[in-house]
C-alpha cells in the first residue's frame, strides 16, 4: 500500500489583498497556503484583491509549499471572476467555500473545469449544520476532492454555541466530517485557532485535532506555524515504534500467525498501515527540510 500523499500539517489563510502578508509567505515552513479571495476580503476590495493576487503570483515561488486559491462563492458577484483568475494562474487547486452538498460540489467542479481548470485539485470547505449533515455525500462526490477544510467558527455560529478552549459542541459535527473523510480517504483539515497570543491555548487546540484524527489544521497567523507543525509531525520514538511493529507482524505472518506481541501488548496487522503511515509522513518532513521538532532545519 503506498503513502505517498502530500503532507497538510499546516494549511495558512493569507489575504490576498495584502501583498505584503503573500511576499512573508514565501519563506514559512507551510504546507498549504490558501490565498484568500473570500471571507478575509471586504467587499470593496474584492476587485482590487483578485488583482493583487494575480500580480504576486507572477512570482510563484512559495518553496515547498502547496498553493491554494478560496474562492468567493460561485453565486456571488466574485465568484466567477475569482474562478477564471484561479484557473489562469500557476497554483495547485481551488477551495471552495461553504459547500452543503454533494451536488453543490460536483457542479462547482464541472464550472472549473468547462474554464479550462480541469488540472486543478479540489478543495471543500465546510462550514454550516447542512454541510456537516451531508459530510458522506460531500467527500464522495468526487475524486477530485484532495481535501476537507473545517469552517469552525461559522459552524459554531450556526450551532448558536459557545466556542470554549475544549470545543465540547463542535466534538460531534467535527467527529461525523472526519468519518467521512475517511470512509472515501479524504484528506480533512481542522478550522483555525484565533486566540494569537495564549500559546498553551494554541498548543491544545493542535494536539486536540490531532488526535480527533485530524490530518493538520489551519493557521490565521505564522505565529501558530511552529507548534502546528510540531503536532503534527511523528516524532523519532513514533517511527521506531512504527517500525518494530512491521517488523514484529512481519515476523508473525512468516511463523503463520496474524498477530504480534511487543512489550507484553497484543499487535494487529491493521497497526502495520498506522506504521507505514507514520514512516511515510516522518521521510517526507524530512524532505521538506524540516526536523521532528519545531521549524526548520539549522
Amino acid at each position: 500500500m503506498s503513502f505517498q500523499y502530500r503532507p497538510r500539517r499546516s494549511v495558512l489563510y493569507v489575504t490576498a489583498h495584502e501583498p505584503r502578508h503573500i511576499e512573508k509567505a514565501r519563506k514559512l515552513p507551510v504546507d498549504t497556503i490558501v490565498f484568500d479571495l473570500q471571507e478575509s476580503v471586504p467587499p470593496q476590495h474584492k476587485e482590487n484583491g483578485r488583482a493583487l493576487l494575480i500580480k504576486s503570483l507572477e512570482n510563484n515561488d512559495f518553496g515547498y509549499s502547496e498553493k491554494i486559491i478560496r474562492i468567493n462563492s460561485l453565486d456571488s458577484d466574485w465568484g466567477m471572476d475569482d474562478l477564471r483568475a484561479a484557473v489562469s494562474l500557476n497554483v495547485d487547486g481551488v477551495l471552495f467555500p461553504s459547500v452543503e452538498s454533494g451536488g453543490q460540489l460536483k457542479a462547482a467542479i464541472a464550472t472549473l473545469d468547462e474554464l479550462g481548470g480541469s488540472h486543478l485539485d479540489v478543495m471543500a470547505n465546510i462550514e454550516s449544520p447542512k454541510g456537516v449533515l451531508r459530510a458522506e455525500e460531500i467527500a464522495g462526490a468526487s475524486n477530485r476532492l484532495s481535501a476537507i477544510v473545517m469552517g469552525t467558527t461559522d459552524l459554531a455560529n450556526s450551532l448558536r454555541i459557545n466556542l470554549t478552549q475544549d470545543r465540547t459542541g463542535l466534538l460531534t459535527s467535527l467527529s461525523m466530517c472526519i468519518l467521512a473523510a475517511r470512509a472515501h480517504d479524504r484528506c480533512i483539515i481542522d478550522g483555525p485557532h484565533f486566540d494569537l497570543k495564549n500559546i498553551e491555548a494554541c498548543e491544545f487546540s493542535c494536539r486536540q485535532a490531532r488526535d480527533l484524527g485530524f490530518d493538520g489544521k489551519a493557521v490565521i497567523h505564522p505565529v501558530q506555524l511552529a507548534y502546528t507543525n510540531d503536532a503534527f509531525t511523528p516524532k523519532g520514538e513514533d517511527v521506531k515504534r512504527a517500525k518494530m511493529i512491521i517488523e514484529a507482524i512481519g515476523e508473525a505472518h512468516e511463523r503463520g500467525r496474524s498477530t504480534a506481541v511487543i512489550n507484553d501488548r497484543l499487535i494487529e496487522p491493521s497497526l502495520e498501515q498506522w506504521a507505514r503511515r507514520v514512516i511515510a509522513l516522518y521521510n517526507q518532513v524530512h524532505e521538506l527540510g524540516q526536523s521532528e521538532l519545531i521549524g526548520p532545519e539549522k
